[in-house]
C-alpha cells in the first residue's frame, strides 16, 4: 500500500472550513498557512501552521506575555514526568521509532467500513455527485495475540501512525518495540480515516463519535481480525492530531467508562464548531468550563503537544482561534484541577509537526501508560 499524506489533505479542509465559518457565539481567529520552522522540506515538516492574525485581532501585550513564558519551562526529554516542558530543534526521531531485528512484529490488518449503513454519520454524496468512499479501518495486532484473549485498545484518529510521510513515526513498529520491552501493555492499535464529512465528526463537542466507535468500528474490527477489546477503561486510549486531537478529547472527556488516556498532537481546542447549549465556544469549552467547572474531576490521563508556529499563532486570544493559547490554557486548566497531564510547547514547530512527532510519540504513549495495572 502507498502511503497517503492524508493529514496535508485533511487540514486544508480543517483551514478552509475555519476561514469560513460563522460561529453562533464568537468569531474565532482563522488558522492561517506559513512556513514552519526547523524543515527546509515540506515533506518532511509539518502541517502548516501560521502567525498571521485573524478575527480576534492581533496578539495582545497580555497574550504575547503568556507566550513568552513558554520558552522559560522546563526542557522536555524522555522519561520526564507530568508537567509543562519546552522541546527546541534540531528535533531527533525516537530510536523507538525503528523497526529491529529479533523483536516479535505485529500484524496489520486492513479493511474498509461502507458508510451508506451508518446510523451515525451517513456519508455526504462524494465530488460531483459520486458515491462516498468507503472508511478505511486498519488494525495492528500484537506478537503472540492470542484470540479470546481481552487486550487493551489504543484508537487513533485519521488513522495517525499509519499513513504520514517521513519524518513522522509508522505507529507498528513503536508499538513493535514497546511491548517487546514491556515498557506498553501488548495493545491493539484501530487506525481509522475520517468519513467525507471530517468536521461534523470530530469538531463537534460531544460523546458521539465515541458511540460511533462503540457500535459501529470495534464490533467489526472484532469480526474481521478476530481479536477482543478489554472493557477496562483504564486500557483504553485516544490518539489524535488537529481535529483528531479534540475529537479524541471528547471520546474520553464525554465517555470515561470508555477511554480514560488521550495523546494530542496540535489539539484543536479552539472554537471551530459550536451548539448554542452543549458548546458555545466549541472545543475552547474544554479549558474555558468543562475542565474548571466539573467535580470531582474526570480520571483521565492526558498528553498534550502544541508548536510555536501552529494554526492562528498571531491571532488574538479573544478571537478563540489560537491552537498555541487553546493548548496552554487547557494545560493551565488540568493543572489548576490537579489532573494527570503533559505538556510539550515545541518551539519553531508547526501544526501537527512531523520531526516533533518523530521524537515524542514513543515517549508520549510511554508516559500515557505509565500508571497502567491490568485490572486482572
Amino acid at each position: 500500500m502507498c502511503p497517503k499524506n492524508i493529514l496535508s489533505s485533511v487540514c486544508f479542509f480543517a483551514l478552509v472550513f475555519a476561514a469560513n465559518a460563522q460561529p453562533q457565539a464568537a468569531s474565532p481567529t482563522p488558522p492561517s498557512a506559513s512556513q514552519p520552522g526547523g524543515s527546509a522540506d515540506p515533506a518532511a515538516g509539518a502541517r502548516r501552521g501560521g502567525a498571521r492574525e485573524g478575527r480576534g485581532g492581533p496578539l495582545t501585550p497580555e497574550d504575547r506575555a503568556v507566550i513568552a513564558q513558554l520558552a522559560k519551562l522546563t526542557p522536555w526529554s524522555p522519561g520526564a514526568g507530568e508537567g509543562d516542558y519546552v522541546l527546541s530543534p534540531p528535533f531527533a526521531p525516537a530510536p523507538e521509532n525503528a523497526p529491529r531485528d529479533g523483536v516479535p512484529h505485529g500484524k496489520v490488518v486492513t479493511f474498509h467500513l461502507d458508510m451508506a449503513e451508518s446510523r451515525f454519520y451517513p456519508p455526504a454524496p462524494g465530488r460531483d455527485g459520486a458515491p462516498p468512499a468507503k472508511r478505511e479501518v486498519n488494525v495492528y495486532i500484537p506478537a503472540h495475540y492470542v484470540p479470546g484473549t481481552p487486550a487493551p485498545l489504543l484508537f487513533c484518529h485519521d488513522a495517525m501512525g499509519m499513513h504520514d510521510n517521513k519524518p513522522a513515526p509508522y505507529l507498528p513498529a513503536i508499538l513493535d518495540n514497546l511491548i517487546a520491552e514491556k515498557r506498553l501493555p501488548a495493545m491493539i492499535a484501530v487506525m481509522v480515516m475520517p468519513g467525507n464529512q471530517r468536521s461534523l465528526e470530530y469538531d463537534t463537542v460531544s460523546g458521539k463519535f465515541a458511540e460511533f466507535v462503540e457500535t459501529e468500528v470495534l464490533p467489526r474490527v472484532a469480526r474481521e481480525c478476530n481479536v477482543t477489546f478489554t472493557t477496562d477503561p483504564n486500557a483504553r486510549a485516544t490518539l489524535g492530531g488537529s481535529s483528531g486531537g479534540a475529537a479524541a478529547m471528547s471520546m474520553a472527556w464525554f465517555h470515561p467508562e470508555l477511554y480514560r488516556r488521550v495523546l494530542v498532537f496540535s489539539g484543536t481546542f479552539v472554537n471551530l464548531r459550536n451548539d448554542p447549549v452543549a458548546a458555545p465556544h466549541g472545543a475552547w469549552e474544554f479549558h474555558e468550563n468543562f475542565i474548571p467547572k466539573t467535580t470531582p474531576n474526570k480520571p483521565l490521563r492526558i498528553w498534550l503537544e502544541v508548536g510555536e508556529k501552529d494554526n492562528g499563532a498571531g491571532g488574538a486570544n479573544a478571537g478563540m482561534g489560537n491552537w498555541v493559547l487553546a493548548n496552554v490554557h487547557l494545560a493551565e486548566a488540568l493543572k489548576a484541577k490537579d489532573y494527570h497531564y503533559q505538556f510539550v510547547y515545541a518551539r519553531e514547530a508547526g501544526h501537527v509537526d512531523r520531526p516533533v512527532r518523530a521524537q515524542t510519540l514513543a515517549p508520549g504513549l510511554e508516559w500515557l501508560w505509565k500508571d497502567f495495572r491490568p485490572s486482572n
